[in-house]
Parts: structure tokens; sequence; C-alpha cells
């Protein structure tokens, strides 16, 4: 399993205590500007690699219903064409939730996303022993991460396990998009006999995609916020926290993990 080219890059490192000089290799950071008919939505610092999937499943996340996404006709660099008839440029004057450190209202957050999410009423179940084991498969198959050490990564599992999609990124919320953009180009949405991992900790941001993909089971290696488990609650999603070993905290929602 190798690493894709564009998502790693070659720098000089000095080994320290003992001063050698070695080459070695980072994640790869560059911007993509998000386009609806041509005008620009939004800049985000993403790892290269899978940007149509990456501006789908941010423009879905963010109720922009889009239809499709291509390079632009004037071949701009870092940037990403998406077709969304239905586009309201008044959107562009109002603050998309996209990031951990935006300062929004918690409770404005919440409706914002009540507006554009369903809650998420699939009878998935899945036991514990399936659930405990996604993590270490998501690692696995972090072929970038295995190189750089520096790149987040979110897999989408079928209710059986199997891994359908796994997409790494210097942003959490960009590997997450990518995949939503991948289920949304292959015909899977809503995610309802589906189970997202990812590989940190669970934001507000990551449990707002997940519910606008209606997927019902949320699983990760690290812990939830406040506010996260605040939307997983209202929206109907499961909350699996601190994944390892065989064991998991289940925040919210816990009928739908097994023992």
């Amino acid at each position: 399993m190798e690493a894709p080219p564009y998502s790693a890059a070659a720098v000089d490192v000095v080994r320290l205590p003992d001063g050698r000089t070695e080459r070695d290799h980072v994640a790869v950071e560059e911007p993509l500007e998000i386009r609806i008919g041509g005008a620009p939505v939004a800049v985000t610092m993403r790892t290269p690699g899978h940007d149509e999937e990456l501006a789908l499943g941010f423009c879905l996340s963010e109720g922009l219903r889009p239809q499709g996404a291509r390079l632009p006709d004037d071949l701009a660099a870092n940037t990403v064409d998406v077709d969304a008839p239905g586009f309201d440029p008044a959107r562009l004057q109002r603050s998309f939730y996209t990031t951990s450190s935006c300062g929004v209202c918690g409770k404005g957050a919440l409706d914002a996303v009540a507006v554009e999410a369903p809650r998420v009423t699939a009878e998935l179940r899945v036991p514990l022993s399936l659930v405990s084991s996604l993590p270490d498969l998501l690692r696995e198959a972090q072929a970038a991460f295995a190189v750089t050490g520096g790149l987040h990564a979110t897999g989408l599992f079928s209710s059986a396990g199997e891994l359908l999609c796994v997409r790494e990124d210097v942003g959490r919320h960009n590997a997450l998009d990518k995949v939503i953009g991948w289920a949304f180009s292959a015909g899977r949405l809503p995610l309802a006999d589906s189970v997202l991992c990812v590989s940190g900790r669970l934001s507000f941001e990551l449990v707002q995609k997940a519910a606008v993909a209606g997927c019902p089971i949320m699983v990760a290696v690290g812990a939830p916020s406040s506010l996260a488990v605040a939307l997983a609650t209202d929206r109907g999603v499961t909350l699996c926290g601190f994944v390892r070993n065989g064991t998991a905290n289940v925040y919210t929602e816990a009928w739908r993990i097994g023992s």
C-alpha cells in the first residue's frame, strides 16, 4: 500500500540529539477554492486528491444541494466548480458552520443544522465487536498517514464491517467531506445502513456532516465535544468515543450498539 504522490512532500529534517540530517515526508497542505457558477463560495486548506468529492461533501453539508462537481473551465489550479442550480448567492453573506474554531452560538448552530438535516431514524444495530474493530481497520487503510504521520482519516463501513471508502486529509472535516462526496456520487445517500469511523475526536462539525448524510452511527478513537453530543442527541445519531481494545463510550442513542 503506497501513499498517493500528491499527498506527501519530501523535506529535510534534523534528527536530535545526534544531529543527523535526513529526508523525511510531511503531509501536503494546499488551498482549494470551491466555486458555484464560477463564483467563489469557500476556500479550505486540504490535502490534494479527490477534490470533486470534497467540494460535493462540503456543499451537501451546507445545504447547497449540489448535482455535480468538476474542474473549472479556466483550469485554474486548486479550484473546483460545483453545479448547484438552486444556489442562493445570499448564502455567501451568512457564516458557514464548518470549523470548530468559528465561535458560533451553540443554539444557532443547532438550529441551522436542524433545517438541513432530518432526524436520523435508521434502525441500524451493530455489535460492540464490530464497532471496536473499525479504528484498526481504518488505520490499516491509511497509506498517507503511514508515510507522514500527519493526516486525519474517515472510513465508511457497511453494517457488516466492510470498508467501503477511506479518505485522508490534513483536515478532519475535509476527510469526511470527501467520503460523503464519494457516497453522493455513488448513489449511496442517505447512509442509513452504514457506519462512519474517524481517526480523531468527534467535533460538532463532524456530527453535523454525518447527520446531513443520514448516517446513524459515528465511531472515533477520541472524545466528543459537548456540542457534538448535544447535536447527536437532537438529530438521533449514535456517538461512540474512545473506541479501543474492545471497549467504547456510547454518548447518545446507545440502543444501536449491542453487547
